[in-house]
């Protein structure tokens, strides 16, 4: 792996895990202390991020990171919209049976687990499971273009859970249940079917964000 993508990756997992936060002014070798990269990486790290939305320069304050706004939360969740709702429709029509069990088995588990009572190793769990589910729609396509511009949209989209709407144990058992209800919906393996359950599920989910 090239320096400037293992710097890309160690800028989102630094993201993700708000070492760095969204509105944040930082520098070139703030960047290179908290990635482990040198100052070359960080510079040709630079314009990928600024392409992909992830940082801005502001003139004559420096670089900063991302900040969650409505327009953000707006953008990233009609992108989301569109990307998912084919993906669930081709997997409606093209899953194997064992990719539907997967899937199912997955979030019984959680459901499962939850009768027992809903601890915090239990919400990380579900949380991991809410993100893989949708993450395998769109795997699904094999379309690494999509797969690509859904990556980045989906680092923005985890920015805005932590910052607004993230899995919380009072909303585990009724995000879980709303992926049954949308793995019951592809497995008639009708399309429009299966669009309509994923698309409630967004829309619930821009709500929240909206609306925390």
């Amino acid at each position: 792996m090239k320096l400037r993508d293992q710097a890309y990756d160690s800028f989102t997992d630094n993201l993700l895990s708000r070492k760095i936060l969204p509105g944040q002014f930082i520098t070139q070798r703030e960047l290179s202390a908290l990635t482990g990269m040198p100052l070359g990486a960080i510079r040709e790290l630079i314009p990928r991020l600024e392409a992909d939305g992830l940082l801005k320069t502001v003139p004559q304050r420096g670089m900063q990171i991302t900040h969650i706004d409505l327009e953000l939360i707006r953008n990233a969740f009609q992108l989301r919209y569109i990307l998912e709702m084919e993906a669930a429709a081709q997997f409606a029509l093209n899953a194997t049976d064992e990719q539907r069990a997967d899937l199912e088995k997955s979030h019984q588990d959680i459901l499962d687990q939850a009768e027992h009572g809903i601890t915090d190793a239990l919400v990380e769990q579900a949380q991991n499971v809410d993100w893989a589910f949708h993450d395998t729609l769109i795997d699904h396509l094999q379309n690494k273009l999509v797969s690509d511009v859904y990556r980045v949209n989906t680092i923005k989209i985890r920015l805005i859970r932590q910052e607004l709407t993230r899995i919380v144990p009072d909303i585990v058992l009724s995000v879980i249940g709303e992926h049954m209800k949308i793995i019951a919906a592809l497995n008639t393996r009708d399309p429009e079917q299966a669009k309509a359950a994923l698309g409630a599920h967004i829309k619930g989910s821009r709500v929240r964000a909206l609306n925390p």
